[in-house]
């Protein structure tokens, strides 16, 4: 049975693996970057706190059953990714509160985003669009998508692949739609790889 999960969880990554998953050079970590559907930052902290602790079990025994999905070179075992995610998601619990009040924590909601038209220079969107393609349509992966290059110059999007690491279902029809409305779609390998075959993002730019 392939690695599945009923809702969208929150389950953090490091610093380190977004500069991976996303290619961001050091030019591109000068840029104003918004994280869209980052996991724990879309949750009060104690929301938070309480939903990592009830589907940490679930995401890692999940993972350990279906442990042939992943790329065990990153991360080298079950047991260092569970370390790996609790000490992301403890990090940013601790930086919550003063993170709310400097105002680098924004609540917000994808397909609709409280921010002016390129407020960013860049978008990334970790683990929600594509990932969660047996819940979320394909309207709404575009409307999404557009929602992103409405308030960043360019929209980046890892990964390309579905729970159960297979291909997204919706990921043919959605760059297709997005060339034929006049964004510029182009799908580039990253220097990362957990999920197997999940080594690629979708970069969109508006013409």
């Amino acid at each position: 049975m392939p690695f599945t999960l009923d809702n969208v969880v929150p389950w953090g990554r490091s610093f380190d693996e977004y500069v991976a998953m996303f290619a961001l050079s050091d030019a591109d970590l000068d840029k104003t970057i918004l994280g869209c559907g980052d996991g724990p930052a879309n949750f009060n902290r104690e929301m938070t706190r309480t939903r990592i602790r009830e589907t940490r079990r679930a995401v890692i025994d999940q993972t350990r059953k279906n442990r042939h999905e992943f790329v065990w070179e990153h991360v080298r075992s079950v047991e260092e990714l569970e370390r790996l995610r609790l000490h992301a998601m403890d990090e940013f619990l601790e930086d919550y509160p003063s993170g709310l009040a400097e105002g680098r924590y924004v609540a917000g909601a994808l397909p609709r985003l409280p921010f002016a038209d390129r407020r960013f220079d860049l978008a990334l969107c970790s683990h929600l669009l594509f990932l969660y393609s047996a819940r979320l349509s394909a309207e709404f992966h575009l409307r999404s998508i557009r929602e992103l290059c409405r308030v960043a110059r360019e929209a980046r999007i890892f990964p390309l692949l579905e729970l159960g690491a297979t291909k997204s279902r919706h990921l043919d029809a959605v760059a297709s739609r997005l060339r034929e409305e006049g964004y510029e779609v182009t799908i580039d390998r990253v220097p990362y790889e957990f999920q197997r075959g999940g080594d690629e993002q979708m970069r969109v730019t508006a013409k």
